[in-house]
């Protein structure tokens, strides 16, 4: 059947897209998940994958055109199915009667980031009876990374929803039913394809009638022999209790560990117990402990620490802090000087600006630089691509940005992967040292400490001077200790020197 494919929305602020290059044309099989176009948003350009899979039958935007998000932008068929153009996606313009459920269509969960493969459903910004338009909000959902508003596709009456608050939902799966203005929706209807015994057999089913109440069972009579399990009889001796007064479940039947503690539920002897709360993990939670844990058990990781002299880098910021107005500077931190120097000394380092990929090393030719950030909602690792190619103040203007977006929980799930090489700073909660965690598959991750005061020998006088700390973690699969150990020394002394580095 021949059917439209819409241009999807990659990113939260993404309205419009220019077709820098189709990647497929006519005849071509196309499955969910291809690549179809390069595209030109206003911030970058990106791959635009298919939402469907099928035969391309004609492409509807010509390269070089702006297409609005959800405009349709090529026509898929069947294999085996010849396409005849408009008419036959349209049967009812030809004069035929319209199809049962005319009017009646149903919104699918739309693929907002190259990674996503599924979303919570947090909350429903819209309700039966509802008017949506194309482009309006309609779901707050939390993806692996972060929460984002889901955009309507099309635009209609929303008839009824087909996922719960807390569900988690399949990209492509149908979240809603859409009518036309004015269209009646019949549920049972909608539903009538699975129940086939008909109106006959639904009326002969009996209607519901309550379920009896089992009558409370009485307790063995003191002097006839009770059988109890030996877990039961254990519990109910360490809380005091004659076992022989606690009814079965089950009339006669055998005295369990669940009969005990309903015994001691209601009314029985008290036992001091720890107050405590439930609370399900968000889906965030579950995917750090996912990430984290298969870090630290499939990788061989080592921690080294080092400590520099800060005394220049503090005076460097000061100076920039108490010029940044006149100059019109961001406010550059420590955090983001780490930032600068890593991704210049990275470069002589390949080994750690890698991904370790199991029978082979990808080498980085940019520095993509991830920057842990702590957000209401858990640990996300935002990537400034290209960092080596940036200033200073660019990098400070970016890591911002980024982390602003995180903690808001408004960045695009693509700008949360892609890092060759991440950078932890913990130094501002007065941590002296610690072993970050890799990211996979990453070779490597830079740990920043607080600043403490040390002394060193100049001239054989003890000389107190601000040294901040640093902790290397390293897969020793991809690098053995030496090499990473020349990285740190490298970066320390950069950042004893900074401004030497800038002088480059």
């Amino acid at each position: 059947m021949a059917r439209k494919m819409a241009l999807p929305k990659i990113g939260v602020n993404m309205t419009e897209a220019v077709i820098a290059k189709w990647l497929v044309g006519p005849g071509d099989k196309v499955n969910e998940g291809d690549p179809i176009i390069e595209a030109e948003t206003d911030k970058s350009t990106q791959e635009i994958y298919a939402t469907e899979s099928g035969i391309v039958a004609k492409l509807l935007a010509d390269e070089g055109e702006t297409v609005q998000c959800y405009s349709d932008i090529m026509v898929l068929v069947d294999e085996g199915e010849e396409y005849h153009g408009e008419a036959a996606e349209k049967p009812e313009q030809a004069g035929q009667p319209a199809a049962p459920g005319a009017g009646i269509r149903r919104m699918q969960l739309p693929k907002i980031g190259v990674n996503m493969t599924e979303a919570v459903i947090a909350k429903w910004l819209v309700g039966p009876g509802d008017k949506v338009n194309e482009g309006d909000p309609i779901i707050e959902a939390e993806t692996d990374k972060s929460t984002q508003e889901i955009y309507a596709t099309e635009s209609g009456i929303v008839a009824k929803l087909l996922a719960d608050e807390g569900e988690t939902v399949q990209c492509y799966s149908d979240i809603m039913v859409l009518t036309d203005e004015g269209v009646e929706y019949d549920e049972a209807e909608d539903a009538a394809p699975a129940e086939t015994e008909g109106p006959k057999a639904r009326e002969a089913t009996p209607p519901e009638t309550p379920a009896p109440v089992r009558p409370a069972v009485p307790a063995a009579v003191p002097g006839t022999r009770v059988r109890i399990s030996p877990l039961a009889k254990k519990i109910a001796k360490e809380n005091g209790i004659d076992f022989r007064l606690v009814p079965p479940a089950v009339p006669g039947g055998r005295i369990v560990k669940a009969d005990v503690l309903r015994f001691l539920q209601n009314g029985g002897p008290a036992v001091p117990t720890a107050a405590y709360e439930d609370a399900a993990l968000p889906n965030i939670r579950k995917v750090i402990a996912k990430s984290m844990h298969a870090s630290l058990s499939e990788m061989a990781q080592l921690t080294h620490s080092f400590s520099f002299d800060a005394t220049q880098v503090m005076a460097y910021r000061k100076i920039v802090k108490e010029n940044a107005e006149k100059l019109g500077l961001a406010n550059i931190t420590f955090n983001d000087i780490i930032l600068f120097a890593v991704s210049r000394v990275i470069l002589n380092h390949r080994d750690l600006n890698a991904h370790f990929l199991g029978d082979k090393m990808r080498y980085f030719t940019d520095v993509n630089l991830g920057m842990a950030v702590d957000t209401p909602r858990g640990l996300l690792v935002p990537t400034i691509f290209g960092a080596n190619k940036m200033s200073l103040n660019e990098i400070a203007v970016a890591a911002k940005d980024l982390a602003k977006q995180a903690q808001e929980g408004t960045i695009s799930p693509d700008l949360l992967s892609g890092a060759s090489f991440t950078v932890s700073n913990l130094g501002t909660f007065g941590v002296e040292h610690f072993t970050p965690v890799i990211n996979p598959p990453q070779t490597g991750i830079l740990g920043v400490n607080n600043i403490q005061t040390k002394l060193k020998m100049v001239d054989g006088e003890a000389v107190p001077y601000q040294a901040m700390g640093i902790s290397l973690t390293y897969d020793h699969r991809a690098l053995d200790g030496a090499p990473a150990s020349r990285f740190a020394q490298e970066l320390c002394r950069t950042l004893e020197n900074f401004m030497a580095l800038l002088a480059r």
